[in-house]
């Protein structure tokens, strides 16, 4: 047989198991997306780590960054790096505690740099991803399926997000975004709980409690 022949074969087989790879992360990432999206909410512990292989950092040469989200289809609450996020579905407020002021904006957070936000968790690998199952992993006694996620604009400002899926539970276990620079930004959900009993005024922004307390509006 030809060289040529060889290769065609060779290139047929690795697109057959491309396309066979991609079906099945797909797959589980719908399975996933249905399962944490019929919650009636969500709410996330969890903790970020950065390293750089390049730079020398390491993933454990500083305490990780702890945070807490509530989630209920769109609308979240977020606390994180010091601020409190929130978004009503329409607005979003980012209360800056420390400077005692707020800033409204009428969208939320924009997704321009590449990085996943908070009301897009359960739906943004559905457009501008290549997908393909990653590696397979015993993280603390639980499997741990990973997904690779590449994307498809190639002036995005990440090039790669590995998730990492709860064989058991199908819930999101780790989210690991790569950027163009080589560094590597690692949260892990810590902890979870679904359905919790929240006030219907939960994801809104109590202006007078902050005014009373001096806070500034914008």
């Amino acid at each position: 047989m030809k060289k040529t022949g060889i290769l065609f074969i060779y290139l047929f087989i690795a697109t057959v198991a491309f396309a066979q790879s991609a079906k099945k992360a797909k797959s589980l990432l719908d399975e996933v997306s249905a399962k944490m999206g019929a919650y009636e909410n969500m709410y996330i512990g969890f903790s970020q780590t950065l390293s750089n292989e390049e730079a020398g950092i390491k993933e454990d040469d500083e305490p990780p960054i702890k945070g807490e989200i509530n989630l209920k289809g769109e609308k979240y609450s977020l606390n994180y790096m010091g601020n409190h996020f929130i978004y009503d579905g329409a607005k979003l407020y980012v209360i800056n505690h420390d400077e005692k002021e707020i800033s409204i904006s009428n969208s939320d957070l924009s997704d321009d740099d590449g990085f996943i936000y908070p009301s897009k968790l359960l739906t943004f690998y559905k457009e501008g991803y290549t997908l393909e199952m990653g590696k397979f992993q015993n993280i603390k006694d639980r499997n741990i399926q990973f997904v690779t996620l590449n994307p498809i604009d190639s002036n995005s400002e990440i090039i790669m997000v590995e998730l990492g899926i709860d064989v058991k539970t199908k819930h999101i276990h780790k989210l690991i975004q790569t950027g163009i620079n080589a560094s590597k930004t690692m949260f892990t959900i810590t902890e979870f709980k679904k359905n919790e009993d929240l006030s219907e005024s939960f994801f809104s922004l109590n202006k007078t409690k902050y005014l009373k307390d001096n806070y500034t509006i914008d």
